[in-house]
């Protein structure tokens, strides 16, 4: 029965060439088969149809090779495309049985040897001696140790007289014993004198330590009495010269003591607490002076004093001199963390800043900076930052958001209510505001206002009054995307309804007030782009311009006439505007529309002149036909213009929502109460 399995298999594995010209062959061929070559595009396929391999009846898994030859050497080649060595299973399992024989083998041999015990070394007495400073060992004890050399040595005689034996004795004797024991009670003895010696050593640093601590001690039990002395003193001088009317010379003598206390005691400022002192010294001075202080009227105060001893209050030296540190650099006043404030700064919280705050809120013009700027200039090298910051991040900025607010621009200031342009009074605080005052996108804070104050100028400002001068002084501080914006937003469309409405093309008698008003918008320093402005003029002045144009030329012209209109217009504008692409192309389609009337002929201009191809993109007023006698260009004269459209409570309301994104729906329902 085996027999009939194994022909069946190599009957099976055997698979016949297939003939060159069958079907299977061609249609292989079709699909790029070569033969001799793999399947697949890259011929990395199989060579050979898949081999059986047939296991014996009721054979289980592992009974047989299941791998054939054909599919190991199927293997290896996709292993050598890969660039890989594909070993047989046969050839593994062998190589691992040899690694696991030579691991037995050297277990056995292991085992079978018995490890050399390590020989014990002794140390002589003059190893001993050495390792053991100041240890003598007694030449009885020496002469045993000796005994341990490379020669045995028995004890002879309890005089520790040695006797020596080439031969090793059978036996252990007593004297072998006496000797072992010896040797080890010799180096038990040794041990406990180096650690009794370690031991030494340590008393011996801590109380060098001690006594360093006592003579620190002792040194700042003098420094103590003479500061009990010092203050003593300060307190007598301020006793005795308490009530002079002559403040400075108080001031002077304690800040003289206090100077030479901080130079004295410059190493132990903190570890002595002598800012307390110092603190306690001034602070009835201080306070007095607080109390009679006008800061507007003289901004220096006592701070020359307080300078003079500055590191005794713990105030740190200011890294920019006397300009004020901005909010870059918040670590101004100290460098040390901590909750709770320090005696000099709550001084300053409860004297000096209650009669400044009152003093800015009251007292100051934000129109004249010069007397604060000066103020916190000189007192910022010795102001705590959260002083510092509550005035130039809140207090400083709602004073000028209140005058800004205040503002109204126009051309011609009244003298009866005279006022301070922004950038008098923005410019100077610009190093000092936080940058949250100054963001385009805080929806509070002064630029804030200043938008909302530029965006009500461009929707009211009377455009035949020509930019406010005032305004370009603001540039400066305006970036330019955000200019550009609030012109394109608010200031064109009016710039354009203006043009459209107030402006009329009359050869005979033209007014160029509402143009040269336009143009006066559109030039430099305002940021309107050339394009921009070239836009303008094709959608507004163009239409009305070419349809004058048609009429003309469509009326008896006087050719010279309409040369010398023609020219004059182009002169009208500004080189870079007159030169701009899409006012060339309207010039030359002006040039080609007179060029067909020509053409035309006066008898057919009429009735074939086409009309011009883009028409006003809103109505024009009625156009007078210009008279062939016109010749005087420019001429000043009266017409009837159209008022720019009011501001209504809706079109704030409209424009509001516009720039917050909101969608405004009138709901058109009447009040419930009053209908």
């Amino acid at each position: 029965m085996n027999q009939n399995v194994e022909q069946s298999a190599a009957a099976s594995s055997a698979s016949p060439a297939a003939k060159p010209n069958s079907f299977a062959a061609k249609m292989m061929a079709k699909m790029g088969y070569v033969e001799g070559q793999g399947l697949g595009a890259t011929g990395r396929g199989r060579l050979a149809p898949v081999e059986t391999q047939v296991r014996p009846t009721g054979a289980g898994l592992g009974a047989v090779r299941e791998k054939t030859k054909q599919a190991k050497e199927e293997e290896k080649r996709e292993a050598a495309f890969r660039g890989e060595i594909l070993q047989d299973s046969e050839e593994e399992e062998k190589k691992r049985r040899k690694e696991l024989r030579k691991k037995r083998m050297s277990a056995v041999g292991g085992a079978a040897s018995t490890p050399a015990k390590p020989k014990t070394k002794y140390r002589t007495a003059a190893e001993i001696e050495a390792d053991a400073k100041g240890l003598q060992v007694p030449n009885v004890l020496k002469s045993i140790i000796d005994a341990t050399g490379t020669e045995t040595k028995l004890l002879a005689s309890t005089a520790g007289l040695m006797t020596t034996h080439n031969q090793m004795v059978s036996g252990e004797t007593d004297a072998v014993k006496i000797a072992r024991k010896a040797r080890r009670e010799v180096e038990a003895f040794v041990d406990e004198w180096n650690t009794v010696s370690e031991q030494k050593k340590f008393f011996e640093l801590e109380e060098s330590q001690c006594v360093q601590a006592m003579d620190e001690l002792d040194e700042d039990s003098r420094g103590l009495e003479k500061v009990i002395e010092v203050i003593q003193d300060l307190q007598s001088t301020v006793a005795e010269d308490w009530g002079i009317p002559n403040d400075a010379t108080l001031w002077g003598k304690v800040t003289k003591k206090l100077e030479h206390l901080e130079n004295d005691y410059v190493g132990k400022l903190d570890t002595m607490t002598l800012q307390e002192v110092a603190v306690a010294a001034i602070h009835p001075l201080f306070k007095t002076a607080m109390h009679d202080w006008r800061p507007l009227e003289n901004p220096v105060g006592v701070t020359p004093y307080l300078l003079r001893f500055s590191r005794l209050l713990g105030i740190q030296p200011a890294s920019s001199g006397t300009d004020l540190v901005t909010q870059s650099d918040p670590q101004i006043y100290s460098s040390r963390p901590s909750k709770s404030t320090t005696p000099y700064e709550t001084m300053l919280y409860t004297l000096f800043l209650p009669p400044l705050r009152s003093s800015i809120t009251n007292d100051w013009d934000p129109n004249n900076p010069s007397l604060l700027l000066s103020l916190i200039q000189v007192w910022s090298p010795i102001l705590p930052a959260f002083i510092l910051t509550g005035l130039t991040h809140n207090l400083i900025p709602t004073r000028l958001i209140t005058l800004l607010a205040t503002w109204k621009s126009s051309k011609q200031p009244s003298s009866k209510h005279p006022q301070s342009q922004p950038h008098s009074y923005i410019f100077p605080w610009l190093p000092y505001l936080p940058p949250d005052q100054l963001s385009p996108s805080s929806p509070t804070g002064l630029f804030a206002t200043l938008k909302e104050k530029l965006k009500s100028l461009f929707q009211s400002y009377p455009l035949t009054s020509g930019p406010p001068s005032t305004l370009t002084s603001l540039f400066p501080i305006l970036p330019h995307s955000f200019l550009k914006e609030m012109l394109n937003r608010h200031l064109l469309p009016r710039l354009a309804t203006h043009l459209s409405h107030n402006f009329l093309i009359d050869p005979s008698d033209q007014v160029l007030t509402p143009f040269t008003a336009v143009l006066a918008w559109t030039t430099p320093p305002w940021s309107f782009p050339t394009a921009t402005t070239a836009h303008l003029m094709q959608a507004e002045f163009f239409p009305k311009w070419h349809h004058v144009l048609y009429l003309w030329l469509t009326n008896s012209p006087n050719n010279q006439e309409i040369s010398e209109w023609f020219q004059w217009w182009k002169e009208q504008f500004p080189e870079p505007l007159r030169d701009h692409e899409i006012m060339a192309k309207e010039w030359t389609k002006g040039l080609e529309t007179i060029n067909l009337a020509l053409d035309l002929g006066p008898e057919n201009v009429a009735a074939k002149l086409p009309p011009p191809e883009a028409g006003p993109v809103r109505p024009l007023p009625s156009q007078t036909t210009p008279s062939s006698s016109s010749k005087r260009m420019g001429a000043a004269a009266k017409v009837t213009t159209v008022d720019d459209e009011p501001i209504t409570f809706r079109s704030v309301v409209e424009s509001w929502c516009a720039d917050n994104s909101l969608l405004f729906i009138p709901l058109r329902e009447a009040d419930p109460a009053t209908g």
